[in-house]
């Protein structure tokens, strides 16, 4: 027990440790961690075998469970008013759109069926919030404010709309069912309970917590450990009720944000600190678990489909989904361009394998290729980015004071 121990916590220490060094070399952080889990893997210096996919979709729900909760928690109320709207129809459509856009271009180019391409599509549909949280607090230019607030509430909202899509798609492929208008329809009901617990399970168990915490005395040192555990708690609930436990876990924090008084900045440093945690065992996992020597066989066509992921999917659907909206043409571009791939789509890719069907591990592989380059294009130049389109919310002066880039931010 003491070595196993003595090897996790020392790769926990190393990795929080090389969070500094991205800073310093402007590398997207999420990318190191997934490189250092390939480097203790099986074809690194390591050495680790690890292909439980099981094991490693369990961990990896628990893991994106505690960092949604943390991303409700940092989620005020008052930027939903602002922003929710248009980042709903992202979190929805603009998934839907980049899915079929990829499910096509993989049907037609490489002759696969449409449904596996639209599998595909539904797994890396959804932009990433643990890659889109800390690659834009982390970027040198700070994004005007409704930009921020759209960006990181569609990431918090799309996951579930991106997981129930690939659990259809999965059924879909496993059952060789045919491809119809009818049996994506058909699927609509089970769409409707799952948002459906997963809005009412939320919202009701972040009121829940927050009264009970009102009403009872707890040590101070207790407060933020309730509320964890109340949001797994409505995280697991709601999904055995046949809900989207990922919204419900989302909206719990986001609940309890804005409601209540119980020292919400330690609560929001305890589980910032949590988020940290889980974002560095899921990518350092992902990264174990990938088999280096049998990515070759599928780059070209993972780097294929990642150039229409990035240049021609992303950018159409919220050019797309922002159209009724008030932003201009350089903010649809720079949303368009942070939509950061990361261990979600690399976690969803997960389930195909794992199910009975005819899907195997390179498919797990294509995607991984997919994420990685999502990570190293888009996540280093999410700076360059803000500066090319001029969406910034405050420049720096020559004595580093922020003055504002435009007088209504």
């Amino acid at each position: 027990m003491e070595a196993l121990i003595f090897i996790l916590t020392g790769i926990a220490v190393f990795s929080i440790l090389i969070v500094p060094l991205s800073s310093k070399v402007q590398a997207p952080i999420l990318l190191l961690f997934l490189g250092f889990g390939m480097l203790l893997g099986e074809d690194g210096p390591g050495g680790i075998e690890f292909d439980n996919f099981s094991f490693a979709y369990t961990l990896g729900s628990l893991c994106l469970a505690m960092i949604l909760l943390s991303g409700g928690l940092d989620t005020k109320l008052k930027n939903f008013k602002k922003a929710g709207v248009p980042s709903g129809i992202l979190a929805t459509f603009g998934v839907l759109f980049t899915a079929l856009i990829v499910g096509v271009a993989y049907h037609f180019i490489f002759g696969r069926p449409l449904a596996e391409g639209m599998l595909l599509g539904a797994v890396v549909g959804s932009t990433d919030a643990a890659a889109t949280f800390m690659m834009l607090n982390h970027s040198k230019v700070a994004p005007r404010t409704k930009i921020k607030d759209t960006l990181f509430i569609e990431s918090g909202l799309n996951d579930p709309i991106a997981i129930f899509m690939t659990l259809t798609f999965v059924t879909i492929v496993d059952t060789d069912a045919d491809f119809t208008l009818g049996s994506i329809i058909s699927a609509t009901p089970s769409f409707i309970q799952q948002m459906g617990l997963g809005l009412v399970g939320g919202i009701a168990g972040g009121a829940l917590a927050s009264f009970i915490v009102s009403r009872v005395t707890l040590p101070s040192g207790l407060n933020s450990p309730f509320f964890l555990m109340a949001g797994m708690c409505t995280y697991s609930g709601v999904a055995l009720a046949g809900g989207s436990g990922f919204l419900a876990v989302y909206l719990f924090g986001v609940t309890v944000a804005n409601t209540g008084e119980h020292g919400k900045e330690r609560l929001a440093h305890f589980h910032e600190g949590l988020a940290w945690l889980a974002q560095i065992a899921m990518f350092v996992m992902l990264g174990v678990l990938v088999t280096p020597s049998a990515l070759p066989g599928v780059l070209g066509e993972g780097l294929i489909l990642a150039a229409i992921l990035i240049f021609i999917a992303r950018p159409l659907a919220v050019l797309l989904c922002l159209a009724p909206f008030k932003f201009s043409l350089n903010e649809k571009l720079y949303v368009g361009w942070v939509g950061l791939r990361g261990a979600v789509p690399i976690f969803l890719a997960i389930i195909p394998v794992i199910s009975p069907g005819p899907m195997t591990p390179n498919f797990f592989n294509l995607v991984f290729i997919m994420v990685g380059a999502s990570l190293f294009i888009q996540g280093w130049t999410v700076s360059p980015a803000g500066r090319l389109f001029k969406v910034e919310a405050c420049k720096k002066t020559t004595d580093d004071k922020p003055v504002a880039a435009n007088p209504d931010d």
